[in-house]
């Protein structure tokens, strides 16, 4: 696929996923579907479907891990801001790489945690229901509309 094609399919693909997830936040009862790093995955998902970041165990996995690794900070470690953000972001990173399950927009998860001293109700909404959205959507278009392998089955 040429370079103007793929990125004008990127750009679509990743505006009508987090159109989707902006209007079940803004426009239903449903709860809170969005959260900043999910936009960085769109650019993983539909502009580099083969890489292993892009996989859906990474996608989902990798931004699960690093949100409750943000909670744990959040209330179990009474540190300052300046101590406690970049100790969460290196557990973080860390464990996505020990368990192989490294999705890079999952990093900055520890940091939107945290500083916005989110409720435990926020693994449900945004990250697990948002993550299933994203991958349904990713599978379905990469797989069926743009024709690619996704997900990889290696």
């Amino acid at each position: 696929m040429g370079n103007i094609k793929k990125s004008f399919f990127a750009g679509i693909f990743s505006a009508f996923t987090i159109g989707i997830l902006t209007i079940l936040t803004y426009k239903t009862e449903f709860g809170v579907f969005l959260i900043a790093s999910f936009g960085s995955s769109m650019v993983l998902l539909y502009g580099y479907p083969e890489s292993p970041f892009a996989q859906p165990k990474n996608i989902f996995f990798g931004h699960l891990l690093t949100a409750v690794v943000g909670m744990i900070f959040l209330y179990l470690m009474p540190l300052p801001l300046y101590i406690v953000l970049p100790l969460a972001v290196g557990f973080g990173v860390g464990l996505m790489i020990l368990l192989n399950v490294t999705h890079p927009p999952a990093g900055g998860n520890p940091i939107i945690v945290i500083m916005g001293s989110v409720s435990p109700d926020y693994l449900l909404n945004p990250v697990i229901s948002g993550s299933i959205i994203i991958l349904l959507f990713g599978i379905i278009i990469n797989r069926f509309i743009l024709k690619k392998t996704y997900p990889n089955l290696k």
